[in-house]
């Protein structure tokens, strides 16, 4: 029999923002799940976020067969609904000057069977809580991750860096549609994932998150205790957290 999911979701403005630009969706059959992080100024970066959670999402329900598949065909999948809202958010961006420069995150899980496949572009994040054990799934495009890599600089240093918000990958340049290097994770009773913006990172450590997602039974309540734990540690950014419980 397959593992029942449920989930939770809360996306906030913030203290120091004057519109949302972060966007979530979870599909109401628990086919897929997105978070998208938009910039740009003005309402650009509203748009932008607003364009990859829909566009990924039609593209996947026209391409993907989520009750089995080959994992390959997923994952190519996968890559077209992105490289697809990629292309669209940077046409719309050279069209039409109040979009200009405009880009966006995204944090995707798609479930097939069962089996989640995970991707994500830019530092918006996905993690997995595992008997106690959280990890993140998804890798951080930014300049402080580049030199965290590359051993210029330590995880204290990058915590504080001036760089540390800038981001050399996401939706809306031609880097961005190089494909989402999706993972395969096999579900197993208890995993929780935790799909967030940065603005919940901001100012939570991973241990932190870990204690959320272990902590209660409803993931509603989880995103949204979250949510409010960024809040008041000072995030300077739009918080949104997306939970998705397996049983």
């Amino acid at each position: 029999m397959a593992l029942a999911v449920r989930w939770g979701a809360v996306s906030i403005t913030g203290d120091y923002r004057e519109n949302n630009e972060d966007r979530c969706l979870a599909d109401s059959a628990g086919r897929f799940f997105l978070v998208a992080d938009g910039m740009g100024g003005q309402c650009a970066g509203e748009k932008a976020s607003e364009m990859a959670i829909e566009l990924i999402s039609k593209k996947l329900e026209q391409q993907v067969d989520f009750s089995r598949g080959d994992s390959q065909e997923i994952m190519s999948a996968i890559d077209q609904a992105v490289s697809h809202a990629n292309g669209e958010i940077m046409a719309l961006s050279e069209l039409d000057s109040d979009y200009h420069n405009m880009g966006t995150t995204i944090a995707l899980v798609v479930r097939v069977g069962d089996r989640f496949y995970v991707a994500g572009i830019g530092d918006s994040r996905v993690y997995l809580l595992r008997g106690g054990q959280i990890q993140k799934l998804t890798k951080d495009h930014s300049l402080t991750d580049a030199l965290l890599e590359a051993g210029t600089i330590t995880e204290e240093e990058a915590a504080r860096h001036r760089y540390r918000n800038v981001l050399y990958r996401y939706l809306g340049t031609k880097e961005g549609g190089t494909g989402a290097k999706a993972q395969a994770v096999d579900l197993q009773p208890g995993d929780r994932f935790l799909l967030c913006s940065d603005g919940a990172t901001d100012g939570l450590k991973d241990v932190d998150l870990s204690g959320f997602l272990a902590g209660e039974d409803d993931p509603q309540e989880v995103a949204s205790a979250i949510v409010k734990a960024a809040q008041e540690a000072g995030s300077r950014d739009n918080i949104t957290c997306l939970t998705i419980f397996a049983d």
